[in-house]
């Protein structure tokens, strides 16, 4: 959101950004640094969207709709929105999320703006794999949810004007469930101005780096963590696997509580964490769209092993610019390939850089959508 929001800036656009300012990722507004300020106008609305068991129980008993959903549909903000509606006019609308869906209908009232849908997942299919991999009552409850969502991505198809996905998979499964639209993928981009050259980092640390709160990489976490880690240190005792990432809850801060394993929690700088490390691990199971912590650490030259899914929406080569495995032995082999040859390592991290280098940078990615946008607004 933030690549596209520079861009759409450094294009000569001016940008409005209204956010629900949430208890999980709560921000100060004076906390944004200047450079990032000047870029939008920044303004937030106070939404809980807290998790609620007795909420939760309620919906399922009592409502049809999915409660990851019903979580972001906020009074507030609904006004906040008719209020910026009524005060200015804007070409286009841009809804970051299929759950921004249910203001559309707002939207169409109080503007005459093409309204633009950027789908940055299929959220469907993120709890129909979770539901996969979970047993007894979370198996049902997810499948349950994923039914759910799924009704809800079919009632708000083609409520927008525009379609933007994500990656070009997501694209053809909105095609095959009905969207008519007018569509451009846009994977997420990098602002390479602001990375410099790519940096090797110390070789004896493996790490993982991403949002912890997040089911899909907690799930890939342990398996990494039972299947994989403890044969690669025996191997390499002098090895390291640092885990980086916000709002880790505690059980799984316990479950990392093992020999060589070093919890960073959240850092200050991901991108100075990225650079001081050695080989990227993404072991990853379920989940949708498209994974920006794998093209970061490419942009950064890294050397990544991850899953067939954490690759999903990049159109990587395995074994030339990423390695890829989905079963416990595979994945240790090529994470122990990489730490014997530094030759492997070092190409593999370079080739990284090229591939996304060619194909993320920001400015490239917002200059294409804005032509799209263009082209299909509506007069």
């Amino acid at each position: 959101m933030l690549s596209l929001t520079t861009g759409f800036y450094s294009s000569g656009n001016e940008v409005t950004v209204l956010a629900m300012n949430t208890r999980k990722h709560h921000v100060h507004p004076e906390e944004i640094p200047e450079e990032i300020r000047q870029t939008a106008d920044f303004r937030f609305v106070e939404v809980s969207a807290a998790i609620h068991p007795i909420k939760a129980l309620i919906n399922l008993l009592f409502s049809s709709e999915p409660y990851t959903a019903v979580r972001f549909i906020s009074e507030p903000f609904s006004q906040a929105l008719k209020a910026l509606l009524r005060a200015s006019t804007f070409d286009l609308i841009q809804l970051e999320g299929t759950y921004l869906c249910p203001y559309i209908p707002l939207i169409r009232q109080y503007s005459g703006a093409t309204v633009a849908l950027r789908a940055h997942n299929i959220e469907s299919e993120i709890w129909e794999r979770s539901a996969a991999a979970a047993s007894g009552w979370k198996k049902l409850y997810f499948r349950n949810l994923s039914n759910r969502i799924r009704r809800f991505e079919q009632k708000w198809l083609n409520q927008y004007d525009l379609l933007i996905p994500i990656t070009e998979r997501d694209g053809d499964h909105f095609r095959a469930k009905g969207n008519r639209k007018p569509v451009w993928t846009v994977p997420g981009g990098i602002d390479f101005s602001k990375l410099g050259e790519p940096s090797g980092g110390d070789e004896n640390r493996l790490f993982h780096i991403g949002s912890l709160d997040w089911m899909p990489n907690q799930e890939g976490l342990i398996w990494f963590v039972e299947n994989c880690w403890e044969k690669i240190h025996q191997k390499y005792p002098g090895l390291t696997f640092r885990v980086a990432g916000r709002n880790a809850p505690g059980w799984l801060v316990d479950r990392l509580n093992l020999p060589g394993i070093i919890y960073c929690g959240e850092v200050d700088d991901a991108q100075s964490f990225i650079r001081s490390n050695g080989i990227m691990v993404v072991p990853l199971f379920s989940g949708s769209g498209m994974r920006i912590k794998i093209i970061e650490g490419m942009a950064l030259g890294k050397a990544i092993v991850t899953t067939p899914t954490g690759a999903e929406g990049v159109d990587v080569t395995d074994g030339e610019n990423i390695m890829l495995a989905d079963d416990p032995d595979t994945f240790i082999l090529k994470t122990e390939a990489l730490l014997q040859d530094k030759a492997l390592t070092s190409a593999l991290g370079a080739n990284a850089y090229r591939f996304a280098r060619s194909h993320y940078d920001h400015l490239m990615l917002a200059e294409n959508l804005i032509r799209f946008y263009q082209q299909n607004i509506a007069k």
